[in-house]
């Protein structure tokens, strides 16, 4: 079969070929339909989290299952299924069993630490991949598996309530997802931040009300003017510093600032500032078994519409560069049958 890798080098991605996986004892075998390119997969190719040379790539999978090994009881033959970045914890861990099993301290991470879903066939752990429902399209569901799942858990932990105001900064692919999850499912009033400017119209068409190009003006500044003292809540998706610490001063007293995306760099925070205005700030990782189904969900019901555009997988390496020169809006997915 076909597979992404990280190269040797751990500086880029290749295409090589690999024998099909064989499965074990509660495992599938999906074959590998579509796989969405996230920013986290430019990180495991640079080594930032530790190096991983030859690691098949990918944690955006959908795919059909065509094996199931011994035991298995929750998928069966011909069930379409998730290929995410939570692929298993240990399941019996205080997080794992206090509905935060995404923080497992024996947690492994699809394309990372195992084998992802940039192949023509991957193995999954069967009680950790999430059904796909009808009339999800599953081009469209491989985005709700990471960038989806992970903006929807990330305005859930925000707490924002209908009419509130929330500034997501960053339009991109996670972005985009945002937008949509705060204006359609949680009722927010949205103020999208950016730098591209066709990222921001396409931010309008999807919800926000608000649009700020960072480049031309003071985000925190125009944020306060509109909102009159400041963003209830701020996401940030952006992997930029400057993203970080704009979202920090545009909120509000007793505002929430939550962490997405992951520059490898530290953000500037005053401490009385924090104390007195009462700000909290909160990592989000991605979501739950259960926070997917919820998303998977919402777009089955096209209340969220991830906005995606299929790619061979010989065209892997172009995605990555397209992203790194940021000119990639909405999503980028692997379609594995793609010829043409």
């Amino acid at each position: 079969m076909k597979a992404a890798v990280v190269n040797q080098a751990c500086t880029d991605v290749e295409i090589v070929e690999k024998p099909i996986p064989a499965i074990g004892e509660g495992e599938a075998l999906v074959e590998v339909e579509y796989c969405g390119v996230c920013h986290t997969d430019l990180h495991v190719c640079s080594g930032d989290y530790g190096k991983q040379p030859g690691r098949i790539l990918g944690h955006e999978g959908i795919g059909i299952v065509k094996e199931i090994g011994k035991n298995v009881t929750s998928l069966k033959i011909g069930d379409r299924v998730s290929i995410a970045w939570f692929f298993e914890g240990c399941g019996t861990c205080e997080y794992c069993n206090s509905g935060r099993e995404t923080l497992c301290r024996s947690v492994k991470n699809a394309g990372f630490t195992v084998d992802g879903g940039m192949s023509e066939y991957c193995v999954v752990t069967a009680d950790y991949a999430v059904k796909v429902p009808e009339g999800l399209d599953p081009a469209q569901a491989s985005s709700i598996t990471c960038a989806g799942v992970t903006t929807y858990k990330a305005i859930k932990v925000s707490a924002v309530r209908p009419g509130q105001w929330i500034a997501i900064y960053g339009a991109g692919g996670l972005g985009n997802l945002a937008i949509q999850y705060a204006h359609n499912v949680f009722g927010a009033r949205v103020i999208a931040i950016d730098l591209n400017d066709d990222k921001l119209n396409l931010a309008k068409e999807v919800g926000a009300e608000v649009v700020i190009n960072a480049g031309r003006e003071n985000a925190a500044e125009k944020i306060k003017e509109v909102t009159e003292s400041g963003a209830h809540v701020a996401v940030v998706t952006a992997v930029s510093k400057v993203a970080f610490n704009s979202a920090i001063d545009c909120v509000r007293a007793g505002g929430k600032v939550v962490a997405v995306g992951l520059p490898v760099e530290t953000m500037d925070l005053s401490i009385p500032r924090t104390v007195l205005d009462g700000i909290e700030i909160i990592g989000s990782l991605v979501g739950t078994r259960q926070d997917l189904a919820e998303a998977f969900d919402f777009g089955a019901r096209g209340i969220v519409t991830p906005i995606v555009q299929k790619r061979r997988l010989d065209e892997v390496a172009d995605v990555f560069q397209e992203m790194r020169d940021g000119k990639i809006q909405g999503r980028m997915v692997l379609d594995m049958k793609k010829k043409d």
